[in-house]
């Protein structure tokens, strides 16, 4: 085993890890790997646009381990590379490959969208007031559902609405996922895009509620959420719902009226036809 050294960064590499020849080489990846690749990631984010050997130099590795990690970041999509300038080149050859982290290799060292956004909608509310977060959260969720209406609107029955809608949030990354439970359909995300700030805005949660219930035809009910700690957000969508059918039999019973069928009022005794064809008795 040789010795440990310390990167820029102030990580450790195992140099045997990465060394041509050493035992381990071509072997499945190990932690120390994982911690080399992540620190040639890091010095092309640091770096960047850089060379295999300008990586290689600063972090005291062969030129060729780094290639080996900077191929698996490019076949992941983490990074990319382009051709330097034949501008101040020196000597003969092709020019120098120059790598550089692509958004997905971005992401390996995160993001402060959700404090940039919890921080923004407080001061929304600050300024403007609690009307104004929920104002942002309604228009928020109809821009959503509006891409995916049609498709909702040619759906037939509740449970097909609520499995289009299932598909459609899973497109817009809420991996969601909708099952016939009982009297109703069950709609489960089992990912929220923006669970960090609904923690801290719960109108973002009601106005998505609000907006499943219109967009599927039927009032629905929020069982839990990921914001509030729940493994999914889970939504109750009912088949049917008791004062649709009460609806639909007062309109069955009007009708009837209006078209001289027999009808049973309260005010005036039943009558029915006499079997002969005379007066009714």
């Amino acid at each position: 085993m040789k010795n440990v050294g310390t990167s820029p960064a102030g990580a450790a590499v195992e140099w045997a890890a990465d060394e041509p020849g050493s035992a381990r080489q071509g072997a499945a990846p190990s932690a120390g790997d994982g911690r080399t690749r992540q620190l040639v990631a890091r010095t092309v984010l640091e770096q960047g646009p850089v060379t295999a050997a300008g990586i290689a130099e600063r972090l005291g590795l062969s030129p060729a381990a780094v290639r080996r990690h900077l191929d698996a970041l490019v076949a992941d999509g983490e990074a990319w590379i382009r051709e330097s300038s034949s501008r101040g080149r020196r000597g003969r050859g092709r020019p120098a490959k120059l790598f550089l982290l692509t958004e997905s290799g971005r992401a390996r060292f995160g993001h402060a969208y959700d404090d940039l956004a919890v921080s923004a909608l407080r001061f929304l509310a600050e300024q403007s007031g609690e009307q104004a977060i929920r104002s942002f959260a309604e228009r928020r969720m109809a821009a959503l559902v509006e891409h995916h209406r049609d498709a909702l609107a040619a759906s037939g029955s509740v449970a097909e609405r609520a499995q289009v809608l299932a598909d459609a949030l899973t497109r817009e990354g809420y991996a969601a996922s909708a099952r016939t439970v009982g009297s109703g359909e069950q709609l489960c995300q089992h990912h929220c895009p923006v669970a960090h700030v609904a923690a801290d805005f719960p109108q973002l949660c009601e106005a998505e509620t609000e907006a499943f219930a219109e967009v599927l035809g039927t009032h629905v009910q929020r069982l839990a959420t990921i914001a509030n700690g729940d493994a999914a957000c889970t939504t109750h969508v009912p088949h049917a719902r008791s004062e649709d059918r009460t609806a639909s039999r007062s309109e069955t019973d009007h009708n009837a009226v209006a078209s001289g069928s027999a009808s049973r009022s309260p005010d005036r005794q039943d009558t029915a036809p006499s079997p002969h064809g005379g007066e009714p008795v």
